[in-house]
Formats: C-alpha cells, structure tokens, sequence
C-alpha cells in the first residue's frame, strides 16, 4: 500500500511467514491471509504483495494460464505485486532450514536460473510504470567463500543482470536484484555490499565484460549494472550487526549503490546473566540458523547459531550484550526478559519517510512458527496487521 505522507514508499510484509511450497498453498494464502490483512490495514485502496516463491511454486505460475489467472485475481481484489522474496530456494517452514536456506547460492547456476524466473514473473505482475524488487541471499555462506568465490559470484550476478537488461529492453519493465547483507554470510553488513560492489561488480574489469555482453559502451553498462544490481536492508540483520541506521544509508549511497528494499524486523536484544541466558534456551529452536553478535567492550565476537552461543557463554563474561537474528514481531518491545532490536527502526523509519532512498518496504516475521508461544498468542493475521499499522505510525508525519 502506498503509505500516507510519503506517496513515493510503498509498504507490504512478505508472504513466507504462511507455510508454502507449492503455487496453490501460496494462492491459498494470498486468497485467505493476504486478504484479511488488507480488510484490516487497507480496505478501501490498493494492497501491495510481498510475494515469497519457491522455485517449484514460481515454475508453475510461470505457465500463461497460471500467470493469467493470478493477474486476473490481483485486478479483482484490488492487490499489486512490487516485490519478491527471492531468498529460500526451497522448503522454508517446518523442516531444518539453517545454513541450507542460502542453496543454491551465487556460486551456482540454478540460483541465476531461479533469480531470472523471478524476474520475469515479476515484470509479469508489477503495475506499469512501477519498478519491481527481488531480494536474494548475501553471496553465500561464508565457509563456502574460498579463494576467488568473489569473483565467481559476481560473475554469475553479472549473468543475471544482463538477463534483466534485456527484461528492460524488450518489456520496458526495470526488475531490480537485491542483495541482503546477513550475518556469517560474504556479505555480513552495508560496509560489505560497498566492499563487495566496488571490488567485483563495478570494477573497470567487471564493466568491461558487462559491455561486452551488452554491446553498449562502458558508461551506459555501468548505469545498467547500478541501476539493476542494488541491496536490500534487512533492518534486524543491520541491528544484530550493530549497524547504525543514518552511516549505513549514508555509505550506501556514498557508494551510488541503489538501495532497492527495506525489510522491516526486528531481532532480540540480551543483556546476558544467568537468568537470561537460560530463558533464551527457548529460542534455540531447529528450523531456522539464528547468528549472534556479542559484544564485549567495543569488540564484537560472532557465532553461527544460537546453541552453540550459549553452549559458549560463560557468565559473567559472557559478553556486555547479545544481539541475535531471531525475527521477533516489531510491536513487542519487550520479550519477556529480553528487547527487540526495535531502537533500529525508530531510528530507520522516519528517515526513509523524509528521504525515501528506496520505494519497496517489507514487513518480515517469518519465524511466527517457532516463537514461543506466550509471544504468539494473537491470531496470525491481526499480528501482521498490527505490525504494518506500527510500521506506518513511524513512517508518517
């Protein structure tokens, strides 16, 4: 939904927080969930959606009747899609994910051939005269980035992005890819994604070869690189990260790098003694790979996972504060004994209303199956919605 006050943002949350795999279970989503939300945020105006496509469920709604069909509902129900989650390839809820959910990475074919169905299913669906997003994984795992995985990762973005120029050219739809910093991934932070950028996708060599592919001289293929290839900030990656929101954005533009989607989330904050380190156990679940930030002065120390953080954690010297990658509902400040990392957001949220670097903001709770159950006790629907309603209070003036 377009957002009052800032007319240039458009707000939606994303749609893996239903179980999915398959193109009717997401139907039935976008048919039932989707459609209560909108009756309780955005009755009587246009709903945006956050589509989250598997790549079996993108296959069959790439077939024309399929696709025909969606868009006929999408007209009927007053709904646009403006942006895809493009990040799990695969099953995402009720089996193990972990450190599986960046497979196939950018170090592998099928993940450019995923990424170019998304594409074109989404210059498909968006509204004319609207750009559209896919956010993706950062890279890959950081145990998979040996010697020269830059360059070959960037080889393989650089395949895609020619996919899309081309999209453009023959649509006149600009399909942008977004890649989502994450901690104990190739890229981690904003500072990595300028890093990563400017070694390997926007180098003199990198052009080069995009123009090649292209056929276009150098300037124009940089401005094409620029304008397809950007990032998308993940606000509670950003916080565990112990980010900043006003230099993160800063850096980001410094860079010319486009930021293409805001998610908004928020993860837990830990003040860790006895007590907390054993309530947080809780949170040790097994479906998703939940990394954490400790930080001990003005040193920060990361662990892959949350047990083996507390298999770790010796108190009192288990850190002055954890920060942990546990989406956790934007409107709890307060988790029991724990925080959300929701000081990030006030921070983000007035300043993307004031400057709007990018349109496409997305509400992102995905882990609402796995949260305790004392913190999950409102219907689904009337949490997403609550969420979008917090979001929006911040984003007006």
């Amino acid at each position: 939904m377009i957002v009052d006050g800032a007319p240039s943002l458009h707000l939606t949350y994303c749609t893996n927080i239903h179980p999915g795999e398959t193109w009717d279970e997401v139907f039935a989503n976008v048919s039932t969930h989707v459609l209560a939300v909108k009756a309780r945020v955005a009755p009587d105006r246009p709903f945006g959606v956050g589509l989250r496509l598997s790549d079996a469920a993108a296959r069959r709604l790439a077939e024309p009747a399929v696709l025909e069909a969606f868009r006929d509902f999408l007209r009927a129900h007053d709904l646009y899609v403006f942006t895809i989650n493009g990040f799990p390839y695969g099953a995402f809820h009720g089996t193990t994910v972990k450190e599986n959910v960046y497979r196939p990475d950018w170090l592998e074919g099928e993940r450019v051939a995923y990424s170019d169905r998304l594409a074109g299913l989404l210059a498909a669906l968006v509204p004319a005269g609207m750009e559209g997003s896919v956010s993706t994984v950062p890279g890959c795992f950081v145990e998979r980035a040996a010697g020269d995985a830059g360059e070959g990762m960037a080889a393989n973005l650089r395949r895609h992005a020619l996919t899309l120029w081309r999209l453009r050219e023959r649509t006149g739809r600009t399909i942008g890819l977004a890649l989502e910093p994450e901690p104990h991934c190739v890229l981690e932070t904003s500072a990595d994604a300028v890093a990563f950028f400017e070694r390997h996708l926007l180098s003199r060599a990198a052009i080069a070869d995009f123009a090649r592919s292209t056929g276009l001289d150098p300037a124009p293929a940089e401005e094409a690189l620029r304008r397809h290839l950007g990032v998308c900030l993940d606000a509670c990656h950003a916080a565990v990260e112990f980010e900043e929101a006003a230099p993160a954005l800063r850096n980001l533009e410094a860079a010319g790098l486009r930021l293409l989607k805001v998610q908004v989330s928020a993860g837990l904050v830990v003040r860790p003694d006895l007590d907390s380190l054993a309530a947080l156990s809780r949170f040790a679940e097994g479906v998703y790979l939940h990394q954490v930030v400790v930080r001990r002065g003005s040193a920060l120390h990361r662990h892959v996972d949350l047990p083996q953080a507390l298999a770790q954690a010796r108190p009192p010297d288990a850190g002055h504060e954890w920060r942990i990658h546990f989406h956790v509902p934007l409107f709890l400040e307060r988790l029991g004994l724990f925080q959300n990392t929701q000081e990030f957001l006030n921070q983000l949220l007035p300043q993307l209303a004031r400057t709007a670097p990018t349109a496409h903001l997305e509400v992102e709770t995905y882990t609402w199956d796995v949260l305790p159950e004392e913190h999950r006790r409102l219907p689904v629907d009337d949490a997403i919605a609550r969420e979008l309603q917090w979001t929006l209070a911040r984003l007006r003036p």
